[in-house]
């Protein structure tokens, strides 16, 4: 049986002669059954050397299947969670996601800080700060991946933990008040950060009251855009404003952080001590768009292995593009793909937002909501964004006040109806 493809490099996995597994990735399914009982309750494993027959029998894990067993099906005894928090040997998140299902993540101390430093040496433009103290705002969904992230109104300083201050107190960045960007923007001024980090739409928010105030930070050296899909509208708004070299970082609170690279340049590559990534083809029409399975590397509380994280990619010669949850693509009646990238490049070139959300009602109905200071030419858009959709697509655009996120706190750039 042929092996199935990774993203990693393969100096990070090793060889082997067919049809075993690479020594690297043999070791890490070893070590994931060892710490945890769940992979041998659902699928027991022989001790002759693995071969790929024997690993795509191993099932995939669902965030949903992790859900209904519980955190505490990772571990043998549940009170070594209890003793463990305890002792603070392990901490915990909730993440709700995009499923908008609450998962309880349990993680060794100390690890979210380790892999967070992995992923900054594998960036050229974030391994500037790895071994030294610098300073860094974060602006995120409230309940977002960071075990440090504040559950209750502390006031400035309060929030600032190792070099880090976390600027919001809630979610929903559409709803803050005027004086709650007034505060956010002067606490942005006193840190002075060399790096500003979080979800798009609230960066680029962010931008657009610092540019309302007459705001400059010119401390800041870099932008990490995380935690949700981001168009090029939020990066050329946030570019104004600060103009710092971008950054794709993209993970998930109970995986850990799986790929980086430079924002919008279809060059994020894996961040090989953190995980093995497998490509999984996705449909045939298109042989470079894959669905990835995720076997985390090294990690001793709830590891996760060929874990189904529902994200799709797309191969390049320069690397990887993550083109978003399979749920936000489309596909035309002719079957091919169309992505948020793809709208992007369809929108006017004089056109700007600070957010945009496209939303099918109807087989042929598009609804195109923005969010701008000044109105745009509407029929422009309409049929600019119709003709990408194609397939007699009808759009109404829609200058918004606002755009509300999920239950989850998460947004979409692109929804269609569900299949």
């Amino acid at each position: 049986m042929t092996a199935p493809a990774f993203a990693n490099l393969p100096e990070s996995m090793g060889t082997a002669p067919a049809p075993f597994l690479p020594p690297a990735l043999a070791e890490e399914v070893r070590k994931i059954y060892a710490r945890s009982p769940l992979y041998g309750r659902r699928f027991p494993l022989h001790a002759q050397p693995l071969k790929w027959s024997c690993y795509r029998e191993i099932p995939t894990l669902s965030k949903r299947e992790i859900v209904e067993r519980g955190h505490q099906a990772f571990f043998a005894d549940y009170a070594e969670i209890e003793r463990g928090l305890q002792a603070k040997r392990y901490e915990y998140e909730s993440t709700g996601g995009t499923t908008q299902l609450p998962m309880t993540v349990i993680m060794e101390e100390g690890w979210w800080n380790a892999q967070t430093a992995r992923a900054y040496l594998a960036s050229p433009i974030l391994r500037e700060f790895v071994g030294r103290p610098y300073r860094k705002c974060v602006l995120a969904p409230v309940g977002c991946s960071s075990n440090l992230c504040p559950y209750e109104d502390h006031p400035f300083p309060n929030r600032y933990f190792d070099g880090t201050v976390y600027l919001n107190l809630s979610s929903d960045p559409f709803a803050f008040p005027e004086s709650e960007w007034d505060r956010i923007v002067v606490e942005l001024q006193a840190t002075r950060p060399e790096v500003i980090e979080g979800e798009p739409v609230y960066l680029a928010l962010l931008a657009r009251a610092a540019k309302k105030r007459g705001v400059r930070v010119p401390s800041v050296r870099a932008i990490i855009l995380t935690y949700g899909k981001a168009s090029t509208q939020h990066g050329r708004r946030i570019a104004e404003v600060f103009p710092a070299a971008q950054v794709d970082l993209y993970g998930s609170t109970e995986a850990g952080y799986l790929f980086v690279g430079e924002a919008f340049k279809d060059n994020s590559r894996v961040i090989e001590p953190n995980a093995f990534i497998e490509l999984v083809p996705w449909r045939p029409e298109l042989p470079e768009v894959f669905q990835i399975y995720v076997t985390t590397r090294d990690r001793e509380a709830m590891p996760l292995l060929r874990y189904h994280t529902g994200d799709i990619v797309q191969r390049f010669p320069t690397g990887f593009r993550l083109l978003g949850r399979e749920g936000n693509l489309y596909f035309r009646v002719d079957g091919s793909l169309v992505s948020p990238t793809d709208i992007d490049a369809a929108l006017p070139a004089d056109f700007a937002c600070w957010h945009y959300s496209l939303i099918q009602t109807s087989e042929a109905r598009w609804d195109f909501h923005y969010v701008a200071d000044e109105p745009a030419e509407h029929g422009r858009i309409e049929a600019a964004v119709a003709a990408i959709l194609g397939s007699g697509a009808r759009v109404n655009a829609f200058r918004r006040k606002f755009i509300p996120p999920a239950a989850s706190g998460k947004f979409a750039l692109l929804k269609p109806l569900a299949k």
